[in-house]
């Protein structure tokens, strides 16, 4: 059973910066895309961001783009989120995923199905 495990979250002032970290205990999953995605109050879970197992492909959601950048160490096994800019709405739980499927290309929510347990970002004005 592969667990993920998110930190990093917190609270911030609006403008402000904040790193979610992602580890699965124990895995590397290297070969694996791997994403973020948020639910904030009132709204459905959407994705924020996914990375190839290469590391050289990204997509960001449009409310976050050139704010938020997705990386990855396949040595440490690690996904990272830094965020900048931050605003209120971008409040909320975030949740680091894995496509379990090696070498598949995840682009929908559907494709992800291993999941961490969530962090809290609270961004205020």
């Amino acid at each position: 059973q592969v667990r993920l495990v998110e930190s990093g979250g917190g609270s911030v002032q609006a403008g402000g910066s904040l790193r979610l970290s992602c580890a699965a205990a124990g895995h590397i999953l290297q070969k694996h895309y791997k994403g973020w995605f948020r639910q904030s109050p009132g709204k459905e879970r959407e994705l924020v961001a996914r990375i190839g197992w290469s590391g050289l492909t990204t997509h960001y959601a449009d409310s976050v783009q050139g704010r938020f950048t997705i990386a990855r160490d396949n040595a440490k096994g690690t996904v990272d989120l830094q965020m900048s800019g931050l605003k209120p709405e971008d409040t909320g739980v975030y949740y680091c995923a894995v496509d379990s499927q090696e070498y598949h290309a995840a682009t929908t929510q559907g494709d992800f199905d291993l999941w961490g347990q969530g962090t809290r970002v609270t961004v205020s004005s």
